[in-house]
């Protein structure tokens, strides 16, 4: 990367703006730091028609949500934002250059990663276009709108098993364990059938209709939704470019962070889905208010 042209240095710059990238900016604007977002547009949740679980906002459309916090953070003045993708961190002499996919090179002292993630989905036919409209990975934002009506579980791995046990306060349940893509053990089969899940151990074929499961002999069961457990990479590669460690949750690797939220590289932060095992809106906002406000004090105190 070419950083011999002179330019603005910004206090921080924030890579990604949805949840956690945005609350994590508004720290820094109440703090007059100079920042820059830059965000490439891709919310996990843009596939989902309602946002549910989030304090003041629940049932709003996502794409609202972001866009009334991208404006009240626009209304501050040291704020400036970027369309794009950063895909290449170099940290020089006290100061990260950034580059995107785009042309641009941009500098600054601190650096937030809220880039989120990718869902990488199980291999079923008919799943990915009804991502986010009738399967589901979250209960909490997801279950209530199900009325306590048939909920399947599509087993992929462990944490299917946690799922169908988790599912039947939303609804009743029944565990589509794959042709033994779970295997459940006896013990597993009595605590299943003490919350009243159903077991359906045939092979399942394709989704159709709202949220169907065809069986490989043909057999339907409708369903009112269905939950899966996807598995997740972080969706951006600058952390691994600077050397961030990274832990493996349940779900996928995430960025490892202290309790301020700094990463094991000195000055970069992260926050949002991709610096924690699991999460969803509530939690990122929250993230990223810790990761802003410890960005800020940083800037200050070394």
């Amino acid at each position: 990367m070419n950083t011999d042209a002179p330019q603005m240095v910004f206090d921080a710059a924030v890579i990604g703006g949805s949840y956690a990238g945005l609350s994590a900016a508004m720290q820094l604007a109440r703090a007059r730091r100079r920042l820059l977002v830059i965000d490439a547009g891709q919310r996990r949740n843009r596939f989902a028609s309602a946002s549910h679980g989030f304090l003041g906002q629940d049932g709003r459309a996502p794409a609202e949500i972001v866009a009334d916090g991208k404006a009240q953070l626009l209304a501050y003045p040291t704020v400036s934002w970027m369309d794009g993708s950063v895909v290449q961190a170099e940290m020089s002499g006290g100061e990260f250059a950034l580059g995107t996919a785009q042309g641009q090179l941009v500098r600054a002292r601190r650096l937030v990663l809220a880039p989120g993630v990718v869902d990488q989905l199980p291999a079923i036919e008919g799943l990915t276009p009804r991502w986010g409209r009738s399967v589901f990975h979250c209960p909490y934002c997801h279950g209530y709108e199900l009325g306590q009506g048939r909920i399947g579980v599509l087993g992929v791995g462990e944490l299917s098993l946690h799922q169908a046990l988790m599912l039947p306060d939303w609804g009743q349940v029944t565990f589509f364990t794959n042709n033994g893509a779970c295997v459940l053990d006896e013990t597993q089969r009595i605590r299943l059938a003490a919350r009243g899940v159903a077991i359906e151990p045939r092979p399942v074929a394709r989704l159709v209709d709202h949220a169907t499961v065809e069986l490989a002999d043909g057999t339907r069961v409708v369903m009112d939704g269905l939950f899966t457990a996807s598995q997740t990479r972080v969706g951006s590669p600058i952390a691994e470019q600077l050397g961030c460690a990274f832990d493996v949750g349940p779900v996928g690797s995430y960025i490892r962070t202290d309790a301020l939220k700094e990463t094991t590289v000195p000055g970069v932060f992260a926050c949002g889905d991709a610096a924690r095992a699991t999460g969803n809106v509530a939690l990122a906002v929250g993230d990223g208010a810790q990761a802003g406000a410890a960005t800020h004090q940083s800037l200050m105190f070394r």
